[in-house]
């Protein structure tokens, strides 16, 4: 199991849907899960660290947990399915693990609120990890455990090209 930081949320021009760029936080391989704009959005208000006026579902989710006598521990993207990535949400309840059903996104931004890591399994990660070469262009990492069928690949394509387009030269500055 690896860890996994937020890299940034973008928008994909071609689509306008947005993705969260996850970066491996031992190495410099990049995960990108699509998400919802109102999951996205979730996520970069928590992250700016911006205050609204009412609370959000994911806040809800969060308030509910703790207020049941839980609390969030971690959270996993655990498979890649037909071009679908699964997750797990980690809670603890009076010394008890339990493990809640999620999709990524929604774990993600839960997650940020909980600021607890974030995982994906060794397999999910070589199958649909992306490294980034000098010039900023997606190669191949090495051969996985499991291979990937051609129909995966091709799948993953969109994946591997967004990051691929992608200026992380420039991350986190702003144009004057």
């Amino acid at each position: 199991m690896r860890e996994l930081i937020i890299d940034s949320i973008r928008v994909g021009l071609r689509h306008y849907r947005r993705v969260v760029v996850l970066k491996e936080k031992e190495a410099d391989r990049y995960l990108t899960i699509w998400v919802g704009a109102d999951v996205a959005d979730a996520i970069a208000l928590r992250l700016q660290d911006v205050q609204v006026p009412r609370p959000q579902s994911h806040d809800l989710m969060l308030t509910m947990i703790q207020d049941l006598g839980a609390s969030v521990t971690s959270v996993e993207v655990t498979d890649l399915r037909e071009d679908t990535f699964f997750a797990t949400i980690h809670l603890d309840h009076s010394g008890e693990d339990l493990t809640v059903d999620s999709r990524p996104s929604d774990a993600i931004a839960l997650a940020v609120r909980a600021g607890v890591p974030i995982f994906v399994t060794d397999d999910v990660m070589e199958r649909a990890g992306v490294v980034l070469d000098e010039d900023g262009e997606a190669e191949e990492e090495g051969a996985a455990p499991v291979p990937p069928t051609q129909e995966e690949l091709e799948k993953l394509a969109v994946f591997r090209d967004f990051v691929a387009g992608l200026d992380l030269d420039n991350l986190g500055k702003t144009e004057d």
